[in-house]
């Protein structure tokens, strides 16, 4: 691992290109997406990504900020938002609530909200929210209870990143929490009876290629422990400014497509949950990596079928 002091807030935001322009009664993007579930069954899934708020921590490695506002949209948009886009894809089952952010920060989504939220997604089968570990609060039950006085059958799914338990490249993410608060936020969420997934990062600043592909399954491993039933992989990117610095000082690359193929392979071997690699920008290989394509197909099968498939 290659050491280098942290960054600060002052220092990662100055480093940002400018936001995008969004609307405040529009997601800045959904999508419907076929998953596998926890019972086997591949499901169609709508996935919002709301116009909110940006998130407070600074996380080293975050482009989420992109699509956000600098100020806590009104009462009755995020509503707006999640009509629009509900009327504009076609029915699923289930549906990703993901806000660039936290969910039950109320600078981002709106408590006086939380009911005509609820009313819109009462139809589904599960609803997944993103949250910052240090935001599980007692908002969670708030909103749990609003939800389940609409559907008392539906699902409740908070998705946290967990990133990474190496200790110094978790410290040198910004992400101000540590594994014992990723821990105590899963002990919290169980208690309640909220599902969880988390995200972990294949090779976040700092660490080598090798140190990715040791430290991502210890990672996963961790998330089983804390009672997490679904992990996403997210191979590292840049794009967001610090990432590019970091990668002229020799800190950061990006993962193989290699390593991600071993650390699926790794984590779908367990059999203790779902396990995602995340294939958003599955292009990123196609300079570098030999039959990058069908690789990218496969990993995408094995995230539908969830199991270990032979090399193309």
């Amino acid at each position: 691992m290659m050491i280098r002091q942290s960054l600060s807030n002052d220092a990662i935001l100055r480093a940002r290109p400018a936001k995008n322009v969004v609307d405040l009664d529009r997601p800045y993007a959904f999508l419907a997406e076929k998953e596998c579930q926890p019972n086997g069954q591949i499901d169609d899934v709508a996935v919002l990504f709301l116009t909110n708020r940006e998130c407070p921590y600074r996380c080293l490695m975050c482009d989420l900020w992109k699509n956000t506002t600098d100020i806590t949209v009104p009462v009755g948009s995020v509503p707006a938002q999640i009509n629009h886009a509900l009327r504009n894809l076609p029915p699923t089952n289930h549906i990703k609530l993901y806000n660039s952010g936290n969910f039950f920060d109320p600078l981002a989504i709106p408590v006086d909200d939380y009911a005509a939220i609820a009313s819109l997604v009462k139809d589904f089968e599960t609803v997944v929210v993103e949250n910052h570990p240090r935001m599980c609060g007692q908002r969670v039950p708030a909103f749990l209870d609003i939800l389940k006085s609409e559907n008392a059958a539906i699902t409740l799914e908070v998705a946290i990143g967990l990133e990474t338990v190496h200790p110094a490249a978790l410290s040198f993410l910004n992400k101000q929490m540590t594994t014992q608060d990723f821990r105590r936020a899963c002990d919290y969420l169980g208690s309640l009876g909220v599902a969880m997934r988390a995200f972990v990062l294949l090779r976040p600043p700092t660490l080598s290629e090798d140190e990715g592909r040791e430290w991502a399954p210890r990672s996963i491993e961790f998330a089983f422990d804390c009672g997490v039933k679904t992990v996403s992989i997210i191979p590292t990117r840049g794009g967001n400014g610090v990432m590019e610095q970091l990668s002229q000082e020799g800190l950061f690359s990006p993962p193989s497509l290699e390593s991600l193929e071993t650390v699926m392979a790794w984590g779908l071997s367990l059999g203790r949950g779902r396990v995602f690699a995340d294939l958003w920008d599955g292009d990123r290989w196609r300079v570098n990596e030999i039959d990058w394509a069908a690789r990218v197909e496969r990993l995408r099968q094995m995230n539908l079928r969830q199991q270990l498939l032979p090399n193309p």
